[in-house]
Order: structure tokens, then sequence, then C-alpha cells
């Protein structure tokens, strides 16, 4: 289950167990039912603050190609360093799709179709893609690096 808020996440995860252990009664189980939670991840919330600091970093660097996307309910183990180690911490994502099946999918309002890092059919056009990646990287790292800078400064392509 993923959700944008802890305390949604376990009114749900509770939720389930009780409508569960409802329905087991309801049925004449002879026992209750059995949880195994396979794996669990805390909600990556990204520090604000850090986040601005990227942000910066990377529109000096990409301009308009940097976006600033909506929440999303990614499940990663990513926050689990942050949170253990009291740092900040900002995950974000770089885009890998071919830029004229991208420009084809937003014409036919299709971007819902574009295949996921989790598809089998996901497969990254490796140029600029790479490039773009480790561009990134540099940005952000610059952002904490160069602290005697203001503003983050442009990483040389």
């Amino acid at each position: 289950m993923r959700t944008y808020d802890e305390a949604v996440r376990t009114h749900l995860l509770q939720a389930v167990r009780r409508i569960c252990c409802a329905e087991c009664d309801a049925s004449g189980a002879p026992r209750p039912p059995e949880f195994t939670t396979l794996s669990s991840y805390p909600m990556t919330d990204n520090d604000r603050e850090a986040t601005a600091r990227v942000a910066a970093a990377f529109h000096a660097q990409f301009g308009e190609d940097a976006r600033e996307g909506k929440p999303m309910s990614a499940s990663e183990d990513f926050s689990v360093f942050g949170r253990t180690w009291g740092v900040p911490y900002v995950f974000w994502f770089v885009g890998g799709t071919d830029p004229s099946a991208y420009a084809r999918a937003q014409a036919e309002g299709a971007l819902n179709t574009l295949p996921g890092n989790h598809s089998p059919r996901f497969a990254p056009v490796l140029e600029p893609t790479l490039k773009a990646g480790l561009q990134a990287m540099l940005s952000a790292a610059a952002a904490w690096l160069c602290v005697a800078a203001d503003t983050p400064r442009n990483v040389a392509p």
C-alpha cells in the first residue's frame, strides 16, 4: 500500500486486518487469518529545504528541461538511509523515454501507457539519459559541496 501520509497508511493497514478478521468471523472460519508482511518501507518524504536547493541546481543545469513533478507514492528503501543517519534527503527521477515516443504519447493523451521502470518493456534511451543522469548527480552534489557560492554552479556538459 502506498500513501502520502504515515497516519493514512497505518489506518489502511489496520482496516485491512479488521476487515479480514471480520470476514473470517462472519464465514465461520476455524481460525483467524494469518498476516505476513513481505516488505515494508517508510514513506519517502523529501526534505523541503534540500529539495529547493537541489531543484535550483537542476534548473541552473537543465533550464526548462528541469521539471518539478507532482507528489508520487514511490515505495523505495531510499528514505531508510536518510532516516537512519538523520540527514535530509531528496529523491528525484531522470527521464529516459525516447523524446519522440514521449511527444507522441503526450499528443495522444496517453502518457500513462509509456512503460515505467518496473515494466518489462522499459528501455531507456542511453543517450541522453546517461548523460542527464550524471549531470543531475553532479549538479546536486555541487549544490552541497560548493558552500562558498550563494547559487548552485552549472556542471560542464
